[in-house]
């Protein structure tokens, strides 16, 4: 593994002027914190590989976003907040059946 010679410079600078924690802690960043935290992003990839709503043959990201509200995780979430989310976690809601893994080849 490499490192970028500006990024140890930057350490280094920061460490002289700050100490250890400094150097090895981030400061906060500025703007909003995120909607879904890791506890919040476990629980919807949960959600999207159950069972889907009954009437309904498989999660959408409308239905996923409403489901979140409704059990109080998020007080309000847009359908592409819950996408760019599944998309890190390369989770694919095109399926034919829930589950996070495919059926099991059975060899006879």
């Amino acid at each position: 593994m490499h490192a970028d010679p500006s990024t140890v410079s930057n350490i280094c600078r920061q460490y002289v002027m700050g100490g250890l924690e400094v150097a090895l802690n981030e400061k906060p960043r500025p703007g909003r914190a995120p909607k879904i935290t890791g506890e919040i992003e476990a629980r919807l990839i949960l959600l999207a590989c159950s069972e889907p709503p009954e009437g309904q043959q498989r999660w959408t990201l409308k239905l996923l976003a409403g489901q979140l509200v409704e059990l109080g995780l998020v007080e309000s979430i847009s359908d592409v907040a819950v996408y760019k989310r599944l998309k890190k976690t390369n989770l694919n809601l095109g399926k034919s059946r829930p589950g996070a893994f495919p059926n099991p080849v059975h060899n006879s």
